[in-house]
């Protein structure tokens, strides 16, 4: 199963996520940032930058308890809002890891 190992916030609504096999992800979550539990994440930007891993689920979490799935972020699945045909392209940025 992966699992997020680090996350950074980046410019806008961008996440540097690392997963547990070493994969590297730049994703834009603003897509992801819907509903009440998202609304302090999208309007404070303070808030956003809180984002964390939390170590005992392996997600990516924000101090008020909003989460976004591992494999939403990963790519492996899409919110179940994207898939009725109401998301839009993902935006992603990906750096595989490097055998030294």
């Amino acid at each position: 199963m992966i699992r997020v190992t680090h996350v950074e916030p980046l410019e806008g609504y961008w996440l540097r996520v690392r997963f547990t096999d070493g994969v590297e992800r730049e994703i834009d979550v603003e897509r992801y940032l819907l509903g009440p539990i998202f609304d302090p994440v999208r309007r404070d930007r303070a808030v956003f930058e809180a984002v964390a891993v939390d170590p005992d689920l392996g997600v990516v979490v924000w101090p008020n308890g909003a989460d976004i799935d591992t494999a939403v972020l990963y790519g492996s699945y899409e919110p179940a809002w994207a898939e009725e045909g109401k998301g839009s392209a993902r935006s992603v940025r990906e750096r595989r890891p490097t055998e030294d």
